[in-house]
């Protein structure tokens, strides 16, 4: 691990058993954690302007390296300021590797896992070769044949000039043969040094690196990772690779890896955003998240509620909506909530309105970030196992949040 205040600062300030509250000071902001990262895939975090980001109180987004390097393409953004100026953001910035992307293509995406199927999506690209130079793939836009190794993604880091830069891995999946994820993780461990090898000579001043730890659901290469990369001179950790095939399993292996990182260490599960994962995560230490769910979720009619027996999900599309006057979530302090029923957004869901995309999405948002503001409150008041256990027996996050952060001891 490295320190080094022009890139990075992490300063842990409250500590509550192993979940813990700090400061993350990047080149552009300071980042109250535990926090969530909202996905800006392609630039743009899906339905929303970036004001609407900023003012719905986050200060970090996540960018997808892979999809901006095949388009626009990451020199025309550099020759328009950067990607903070390309797409109106002045807050904090962090892009992912685009290694998850490009072995999507080989192994299938966390979609594909869930359904039982194997190997690509079948978008139109596809992995042609993976080699210890890096991976020839298929664009998924053109057809053209591109390369991607560590060299060619943190020079796409370094244009997009984003404050957090993530080394090149491989996103192995659960149904992998150990023997195929040990030689993996092995060689994920010689492209960080090659990216940090070139960053060091051409990486811009002011960005921060982290290293990904892999190893699958294997304790033994999940040690090994967590020792070589915390050796090396990266800034922070992130704990990657698809980390079981259901949430059991996912809770086992943050359980068994989390303990394995330095304590001092800004540490990022990615991929990872429902609410019970968020909560499980946050108990065990981890500082940073990020998650398509809660932008998938709305574009699909379906919003973020206190409903632990139905995975906190609320179908707004069902016919049982469709006369119910009452909030989407009562006592939300989002727009959304503040201002339409459910029978409305119900309206706008099955007329497939745009816009219904557009206010489920503030509401979800608005639901994760709440859901980590009231667990930082929790953790400074002593009180983060009471917060997890209400949120969990289907309370809301900030009625959960008053009660933890109370003086007055539970009934």
């Amino acid at each position: 691990m490295r320190s080094d205040p022009e890139r990075l600062e992490f300063e842990i300030e409250k500590r509550d058993a192993a979940a813990r509250t700090g400061r993350l000071r990047t080149s552009h902001g300071v980042i109250e954690t535990p926090a969530f990262i909202p996905l800006a895939t392609r630039g743009a975090v899906r339905t929303l302007g970036m004001d609407d980001v900023a003012g719905l109180g986050f200060e970090l987004i996540l960018a997808n390296t892979f999809h901006l390097y095949l388009s626009p393409g990451a020199e025309r953004i550099a020759e328009l300021g950067g990607l903070h100026r390309f797409i109106g953001w002045e807050g904090a910035l962090i892009t992912d590797s685009g290694g998850f992307q490009v072995f999507s293509l080989a192994h299938g995406n966390v979609s594909d896992e869930i359904k039982g199927r194997r190997g690509g999506s079948g978008s139109g690209g596809g992995v042609l070769e993976i080699s210890e130079r890096g991976v020839a793939f298929r664009s998924y836009i053109d057809g053209r044949e591109r390369f991607m190794g560590p060299e060619e993604s943190m020079a796409v880091q370094a244009a997009l000039g984003s404050d957090i830069a993530l080394a090149f891995d491989e996103c192995t999946p659960y149904h992998a043969a150990r023997d195929y994820t040990a030689r993996s993780t092995e060689r994920t461990h010689r492209w960080l040094g090659r990216c940090l090898d070139w960053h060091a000579e051409r990486g811009p001043a002011g960005q921060a690196v982290f290293g990904i730890v892999q190893g699958g659901v294997h304790e033994d290469l999940r040690r090994d990772s967590a020792a070589f990369v915390s050796a090396t001179g990266v800034d922070g950790l992130a704990i990657g690779g698809t980390l079981g095939r259901d949430k059991d399993e996912m809770h086992r292996v943050l359980e068994m890896t989390a303990p394995m990182l330095p304590a001092s260490a800004p540490k990022h599960l990615l991929g990872i955003g429902e609410p019970d994962d968020l909560l499980a995560g946050i108990e065990r230490g981890i500082d940073l998240f990020d998650c398509a769910v809660p932008t998938r979720l709305a574009r699909h009619g379906t919003a973020l509620a206190p409903l632990p027996e139905k995975r906190f999900r609320f179908d707004v599309a069902r016919s049982a909506s469709a006369t119910d006057a009452g909030a989407l979530v009562e006592g939300c302090p989002c727009p959304t909530c503040a201002r339409h029923s459910r029978a409305y957004l119900h309206y706008l869901a099955r007329a497939e309105e745009l816009t219904a995309g557009r206010l489920l999405t503030v509401h979800n948002l608005t639901f994760l970030e709440r859901l980590v503001a009231g667990a930082r409150s929790a953790i400074r008041a002593q009180g983060f196992a009471r917060y997890r256990a209400e949120i969990l027996a289907g309370e809301t996050p900030w009625g959960a949040e008053q009660r933890a952060t109370s003086t007055e001891q539970p009934a």
